[in-house]
């Protein structure tokens, strides 16, 4: 046993729970209270009251939209991500630490930024806007816009998941298989997939959550058309700019909801791994 290590085991017990108490009272404080907020205050004037405020055609729309950016984000990050750290963990080629900077690109790059790219690029006065103007193709200010930033901003969820397990489980089971006769594709449906489905799952989970609440980027290329281009996050602005409070509210819980069952399922599938962990041990 090293020194430090050592020295952490010896520490008294009154300073290990005097560090916890004080890491659960700053989540407390800076996590809990503020979510506990929303909900109160969503539900101030009663659930009937929140529920009427969802209803809102407006409201409805956003729903809907959001939804619709969701389910076509989540499944191309699932395959993007997926495929990027398979080869990542897997096989030694040429740029493969470009790509690995690449994937975290959007962890260091503001989403207004990312916004603003597609802008730059798609824009009426963009690199591309003249020829789709003239095919008269619509991407900024339209749901194709909204559907490319959150794919930038949601892309390395799945790929950062399932790369550490896909890195540290090696590839012995892999060239085993192909000794065997297997080919690619049977092997990665087989041996590749199996080992990584309950990591796999929680970064499809971080990834809706994220498609779902993302606001930066969605924000710039959207052009805020009430009704059209307006996600959910972007209808809470709106509605809270507009001194609607009650309705504000009751979208921004609807969102924090979303949060939470997402971290339920999360906590939920990690379980069932340690479980499948241990019984393999």
């Amino acid at each position: 046993m090293s020194g430090a290590f050592r020295r952490a085991a010896q520490d008294p017990p009154w300073a290990r729970r005097l560090l916890a108490g004080g890491a659960i009272l700053a989540a407390l404080l800076l996590l809990a209270l503020p979510l506990a907020a929303v909900f109160t205050e969503a539900l101030r004037r009663g659930v009937p009251a929140a529920l009427e405020a969802l209803r809102e055609p407006d409201t409805v729309a956003a729903i809907w939209l959001t939804l619709l950016v969701a389910a076509v984000t989540v499944p191309v990050n699932l395959f993007g991500g997926l495929a990027a750290a398979w080869c990542i963990a897997k096989f030694d080629f040429p740029g493969k630490r470009l790509l690995t900077a690449l994937i975290d690109l959007p962890f260091s790059v503001s989403p207004v930024i990312a916004g603003l790219s597609f802008v730059l690029m798609f824009g009426a006065r963009g690199w591309f806007g003249p020829w789709l103007e003239a095919r008269d193709i619509q991407i900024i200010f339209a749901v194709p816009g909204l559907v490319l930033a959150t794919l930038f901003v949601t892309f390395p969820f799945v790929a950062r998941t399932v790369l550490p397990l896909m890195a540290e489980q090696g590839r012995d089971e892999e060239e085993a298989a192909a000794t065997l006769g297997a080919g690619g594709l049977q092997t990665f449906l087989l041996v590749t997939l199996p080992n990584v489905r309950w990591a796999l799952l929680a970064g499809v989970l971080l990834c809706n959550a994220r498609a779902m609440g993302e606001f930066g980027a969605v924000s710039v290329v959207s052009g805020h058309i009430r009704g059209e281009t307006n996600t959910v996050p972007l209808h809470v602005e709106i509605l809270y700019n507009e001194y609607q409070f009650a309705g504000a509210f009751a979208v921004a819980a609807l969102l924090a909801l979303l949060g939470l069952v997402t971290l339920a399922a999360k906590a939920v599938l990690e379980r069932a791994a340690g479980r499948r962990a241990g019984g393999e041990a």
